[in-house]
């Protein structure tokens, strides 16, 4: 093991090393290559996590409002009361 590289070094069966902040870019290529990535990769899965969560929004508003229409009391069942 020979040290160049950020001074690898073996320690107790353990290889450490270190890089240098100077050495590192800390967004290479973000707006060239990142942006129209997440874009690609966003567009790819949109197609297909939208429709289902969509139906399954719809069909969990319309239970709800069947449910609620269900707890309703009908106003012709108590017309003759006094």
């Amino acid at each position: 093991m020979g040290r160049h590289f950020g001074d690898l070094a073996k320690v107790r069966h353990i290889i450490t090393y270190s890089l240098s902040p100077f050495e590192q870019r800390a967004f290479p290529n973000y707006f060239s290559k990142g942006i129209p990535n997440v874009w690609r990769r966003f567009t790819a899965s949109f197609f297909k996590v939208a429709p289902p969560m969509t139906f399954m929004y719809l069909v969990y508003t319309w239970g709800n409002s069947v449910h609620e229409q269900g707890k309703r009391k009908n106003p012709a069942d108590f017309e003759n009361d006094e």
